[in-house]
């Protein structure tokens, strides 16, 4: 049993098929045998940090103290979210950045503590929808977004490893595609991957 943590980055409320792919991967998990829980950071209520002395040392609001906590309790942390200018919506990466300030990686506040992190050892699955192909974000824009996430974030915080899923072409897909990538998502759920 593994406990999972599907963090939907979609900035609007419900309704689109990120919010699809999150259920599907849950529905999966919990047939699993998983626990899992949910942070929607569309129904947060958040600040963003505008100074590095808040990225130092500013309490989190409560929001951001339970959602660390929930991603502490986490073993795997599935990010879901779609493309937007080339990488995550600006309401995601402010999220990211709140909650994972120095305080709460090291436990210490501005410089004085060692980077180690509080979420060493767990491993994430990063789920990105998109209007392009997914091979042309890929191969021809370079995938920056996807590939700053992953390295720049979540293996600098201790995440590791760091699956991705791409799914490409998303305004002009019919309903059988939708459904075998809610059919991906399940499978992957169920082996918490």
């Amino acid at each position: 049993m593994t406990r999972i943590v599907i963090i939907q980055g979609h900035p609007t409320p419900g309704g689109h098929f990120c919010h699809a792919l999150a259920e599907a991967y849950a529905e999966g998990a919990f047939a699993g045998g998983h626990q899992v829980r949910f942070i929607a950071v569309a129904d947060l209520d958040f600040p963003l940090l505008r100074s590095k002395a808040d990225w130092d040392g500013a309490p989190p609001s409560s929001v951001i103290a339970e959602a660390q906590r929930t991603m502490a309790w986490a073993e795997h942390l599935v990010i879901i979210h779609p493309l937007w200018l080339g990488g995550m919506p600006a309401l995601l990466k402010g999220f990211l950045e709140q909650a994972l300030r120095p305080a709460f990686m090291t436990g210490c506040t501005g410089a004085s503590g060692s980077w180690k992190s509080a979420l060493k050892g767990r491993s994430s699955r990063i789920v990105v929808t998109m209007g392009m192909p997914a091979l042309v974000y890929r191969w021809y824009v370079g995938a920056h977004g996807l590939k700053s996430l992953k390295r720049s974030i979540l293996s600098l915080v201790g995440i590791g490893p760091n699956r991705h899923t791409l799914i490409g072409g998303i305004e002009g897909m019919g309903g059988a595609r939708r459904k075998a990538w809610l059919a991906a998502m399940r499978r992957l759920g169920a082996k918490a991957r």
